[in-house]
């Protein structure tokens, strides 16, 4: 074996495929769960497609509705904050991430129910509060507010809620 065949075997290198296989593969990509637009151009890239394939490809994927990104993006907020608990920062951030327009991440993100919103603030606030054995007060907030604000919280909501749990609550 010469040492370009050689070179080419090591895994991590792009594995070949061609135009029908890639939208065949890709479309069932896309069936399987919503996507966006930059996680399927990065599959295609890995495929070693090139960029013009790769944009015919998606626009066959927006006319057949396997590919919409409004879909995905309420998709993804739903499923962030319903399941992981996460606040509209963090949606946010992970979705600009995703080269989602500015408008279309707005409207998921007002998808939230506020009183929703802010229960589950107070649900994690309260069991973060409850879970952390520090005796210094100060500390105590420090640790919950870090906490909080890693799940993507807002500042103001976040020293509201704390300040709450600290008046309400006997360390």
């Amino acid at each position: 074996m010469s040492i370009p065949e050689k070179e080419n075997s090591v895994s991590g290198t792009k594995k070949k495929v061609g135009f029908a296989q890639a939208q065949k593969k890709i479309s069932s990509f896309c069936a399987y769960q919503e996507r966006c637009e930059m996680e399927v151009r990065n599959r295609l890239e890995e495929w070693g497609l090139a960029p013009t394939e790769a944009d015919r490809i998606i626009s066959k994927l927006r006319e057949q509705d396997f590919l919409n990104e409004h879909r995905f993006a309420d998709s993804f907020v739903r499923g962030k904050f319903g399941l992981k608990k996460w606040g509209k920062v963090r949606i946010r951030q992970e979705l600009k991430m995703r080269e989602l327009p500015n408008p279309l991440i707005q409207e998921a993100i007002d998808a939230i129910d506020g009183e929703e919103y802010l229960d589950t603030l107070r649900f994690l606030a309260d069991r973060k509060w409850k879970l952390t054995r520090e005796p210094d007060l100060y500390k105590k907030k420090a640790k919950v507010t870090r906490f909080l604000a890693f799940r993507g919280f807002e500042p103001d909501l976040i020293r509201d809620a704390v300040d709450w749990l600290a008046s309400e609550r006997d360390i």
